[in-house]
């Protein structure tokens, strides 16, 4: 289910295409052919490609020797053990799981595909410097807002787990399993709720609510969806009225609009918390948020060059 989830939210971003470049999947090319079209891509579009598919077959080599590398690479939330400073750059070049071929194929596959994409035009405008630092901006602060908003998330279930823990019993538990959407064994309630001194079931619950938190605050985000967010939303800022053709709406659709659309879309599917949806809303509302800061930024320092 979660694979699904995240592949049609990567498909989305992969069809909106295509004004300013054509697509390759028209027509069946030579090698020779493919070869040009691979040198024609931008320095850095490429090289970011190159990293990215280097990394992916790292993980499946050293998985085999034991070595997760999304314990080291991945970003994981700063209050998790296995938190490290680097992550907020390296998570952005780590996608799927070693564990899982076709999960980590279809993150790569389309991340990659709205690099180059997007990537190649706005690299071809800004020159390599410039969008090297965009690009990185963006994932680093997509990042940011991601383990922003957990630690908002955290910091209320914690702060109710502390209470719980000075009063825990059955009202109470059955009080905190409604506010926060603990997962709970109905039989277990059922049983606690017609034993109402139940020690046992005090403690069990104590123990529950800490291996569930544990159990949220190791989860590792890796991928470069917060950057490629931030490329969409410049290349809608900087092209408002390109029309773009999306799968299975019949007419084209002005980029502003387009990216409006998505925003939304991400931004109900981060409030409404699905269940069984592991995708990073925030990290991509994040990515989107620092692009529009960076070219304003930029907007206002260089009007005269400014695209």
């Amino acid at each position: 289910g979660s694979f699904i989830k995240h592949f049609n939210c990567c498909i989305a971003l992969a069809l909106l295409v295509f004004t300013y470049c054509y697509n390759p999947f028209l027509y069946f090319c030579s090698m020779s052919e493919l070869r040009q079209r691979f040198q024609a891509i931008p320095v850095v579009v490429k090289n970011i490609i190159i990293i990215n598919v280097i990394m992916v077959l790292a993980q499946f080599m050293f998985i085999r020797m034991g070595i997760n590398l999304g314990d080291y690479l991945g970003l994981h939330y700063w209050q998790s053990p296995d938190f490290r400073w680097w992550q907020f750059l390296t998570h952005m070049f780590m996608h799927g799981s070693a564990t899982d071929l076709s999960l980590t194929f279809g993150h790569i596959f389309f991340n990659m595909f709205g690099l180059w994409m997007f990537g190649s035009i706005l690299e071809g405008l800004w020159g390599p410097k410039r969008f090297l630092l965009f690009y990185l901006i963006c994932g680093i602060g997509a990042a940011f807002c991601h383990l922003g908003v957990l630690t908002a998330e955290f910091s209320s279930f914690n702060s109710a787990f502390v209470q719980y823990q000075l009063h825990p019993g059955f009202v109470e538990f059955a009080q905190f399993v409604k506010h926060h959407n603990f997962p709970v064994d109905p039989q277990f309630l059922k049983y606690w709720e017609v034993n109402r001194d139940c020690a046992d079931c005090a403690s069990a619950s104590i123990k529950g609510i800490h291996d569930y938190y544990s159990s949220m605050t190791d989860i590792t985000m890796v991928g470069a969806s917060g950057a490629i967010f931030g490329l969409l939303f410049a290349f809608a800022y900087l092209f408002p009225n390109t029309q773009l053709y999306i799968m299975f709406i019949p007419v084209p659709v002005k980029a502003k609009w387009a990216v409006t659309g998505y925003a939304a879309i991400e931004l109900f599917s981060g409030v409404g918390g699905f269940k069984g949806d592991n995708v990073a809303h925030f990290a991509h509302l994040g990515g989107m948020l620092f692009a529009f800061i960076l070219l304003r930024i930029w907007q206002k320092a260089d009007r005269n060059n400014f695209y």
